[in-house]
């Protein structure tokens, strides 16, 4: 079950895109807070009540499976999608915290040989006594859970979600804007094991998620941060790629060989003139 918390510090001004509309929240801490919205108008899906609002976060793993879509990508991977993991409310109210609580840093990194800065902004959060993250030549300092609680319930809804998985580390990645990107990459590195579960929560602005296969089994994948994904006319899903919209408020797990066989993006979008925030929980080895 999420809990629910207060904002008792002062928090400044900020909006995302949100894909089907917009939302702006201002915050006075002398005054109460006013929100303006303004949606595209949409026909009610069966995952929302009479009113519009999304069923409530606190369902059950088996309750969400039933709205979720699998992708079985063959050889041992795949793919989940619950495009309505957590309620609009409470979505919109983590999205505010983490945009403005989180120590964001933009980091230089190193690829192929030469430093450059890396295309969104990044932080990282894992339990006490765990192996150091490092990629592309950086290593992020490891903030702890205790430090930010609503990360922690976060954990906890992914975790009810998605019965006998369990995460120990979080990599939290903003993109400020269409600008902002992740090339082409799998998340293979070896404190994560040989088949690695990531959970993947999305705020803000929607953006394309694609992945495709790897050319070989013996190709080994590389981050590309310096190469952005060249824009192309919509793809439909094939044997070797696939393409899903990361909604706000939703959750995307990669399971089995699919780091080990495929590579994934975020790729430019000019049209994308909101802040989305990616939480990636992950499972380090002992």
């Amino acid at each position: 079950m999420l809990k629910k918390w207060n904002t008792k510090w002062p928090i400044k001004a900020s909006s995302f895109g949100a894909g089907n509309g917009y939302l702006a929240l201002f915050f006075d801490p002398f005054e109460k807070m006013t929100m303006t919205l303004r949606l595209k108008s949409k026909p009610i899906s069966e995952e929302e009540g009479e009113g519009g609002e999304p069923t409530d976060p606190s369902r059950s793993g088996d309750e969400l499976a039933k709205k979720s879509t699998r992708v079985d990508l063959g050889n041992g991977s795949e793919v989940v999608y619950m495009p309505r993991f957590l309620s609009r409310d409470e979505s919109w109210r983590f999205c505010d915290y983490l945009d403005n609580h989180i120590p964001w840093t933009r980091p230089t990194i190193r690829v192929f040989g030469r430093s450059c800065l890396q295309p969104r902004d990044t932080c990282y959060v894992a339990s006490a006594g765990l192996t150091d993250l490092v990629y592309s030549g950086y290593q992020p300092h490891a903030y702890s859970w205790d430090d930010y609680p609503p990360l922690k319930e976060i954990l906890e809804a992914v975790h009810n979600a998605l019965p006998g998985s369990k995460f120990n580390s979080l990599l939290l990645n903003r993109y400020k804007g269409g600008n902002d990107y992740v090339g082409w990459h799998s998340d293979d590195e070896k404190l994560y094991g040989s088949t690695p579960e990531i959970a993947s929560v999305s705020f803000g602005c929607e953006r394309e998620f694609f992945l495709k296969k790897k050319p070989s089994k013996t190709s080994q994948a590389r981050r590309l941060d310096d190469e952005p994904v060249r824009k192309r006319s919509r793809i439909g899903n094939d044997a070797d790629q696939h393409t899903f919209v990361l909604k706000h408020g939703s959750l995307l797990v990669m399971r089995g060989y699919t780091q080990r066989d495929w590579v994934h993006s975020v790729p430019k979008r000019a049209k994308a003139e909101g802040v989305r925030i990616n939480l990636t929980f992950r499972w380090i080895v002992s």
